[in-house]
């Protein structure tokens, strides 16, 4: 399994950290986002990463230099020119990811210590064309699954609901998106949307002839980084996971 770590975002919630860095090497517990989520990946048995960059591109570049790339092989997504959203950024990096080999996404800053290589075994049973990992949580938009099959999706802000699978619908549950998922190579063929879109879209398109499957986490510890007044929950995290 190979896998694309999604750090090209702006970081504007995170200001004023952002302002001279890109959010990927925000440090937390004396650690970059970026750093952490590659020793993960490498934990898991991944060593070939791709990384989309789009904010302070170069210093990403410079930092995984001076590092050598950790040893792994890591390449680089450069969206310098037009920040592209996540389905975009998949669909850019689309010739670094090609092959037969699953791909793990995953945005760089989550906070995690979800088992990898058990995800990856649950996706293998499905059969799916994608496992999207999800969690039961508050959030203001949700994905419907029914028996693990994505059904649709709801905002539950203004009510709007995008519906992939009809007669799937009335027994759905919403689950909240964890920013982690897998994805079947064959996958990057099935793409045609262009220029900057969501991933989540692409996902809603797809469902509705393939399966795209969930994987539920109620055990692994888990944070997106979203805000400057998030930082000291997530040292505790760390220091949580690190104990």
């Amino acid at each position: 399994m190979k896998a694309m770590l999604f750090a090209a975002g702006l970081g504007t919630r995170l200001k004023p950290l952002t302002d001279t860095k890109p959010k990927a090497l925000v440090e937390i517990g004396g650690m970059t986002l970026l750093e952490r989520c590659i020793r993960q990946l490498e934990q898991n048995g991944i060593r070939e990463i791709i990384i989309n960059v789009h904010h302070f591109a170069d210093q990403i570049s410079s930092f995984l230099k001076e590092r050598e790339n950790f040893g792994l092989n890591i390449q680089i997504s450069d969206e310098s020119n037009e920040l592209l959203d996540t389905g975009g950024g998949l669909l850019k990096a689309k010739e670094l990811l090609l092959g037969e080999e699953p791909i793990l996404l995953i945005n760089v800053d989550i906070l995690t210590n979800l088992d990898f290589k058990a995800l990856f075994k649950a996706h293998q049973k499905s059969h799916s064309i994608a496992t999207l990992v999800v969690r039961n949580r508050e959030t203001s938009r949700y994905l419907l699954f029914n028996g693990n099959v994505l059904a649709g999706w709801k905002n539950k802000k203004n009510g709007e609901l995008r519906i992939s699978r009809l007669e799937l619908l009335d027994d759905a549950e919403e689950f909240a998106f964890s920013g982690i998922h897998i994805i079947e190579a064959q996958l990057l063929n099935l793409i045609n949307e262009s220029g900057k879109f969501s991933i989540i879209d692409l996902y809603l398109r797809l469902a509705k002839t393939h399966k795209i499957g969930a994987y539920i986490d109620e055990r692994s510890a888990w944070m997106d980084l979203g805000k400057v007044a998030d930082l000291g929950q997530a040292e505790a995290l760390i220091r949580q996971l690190n104990a």
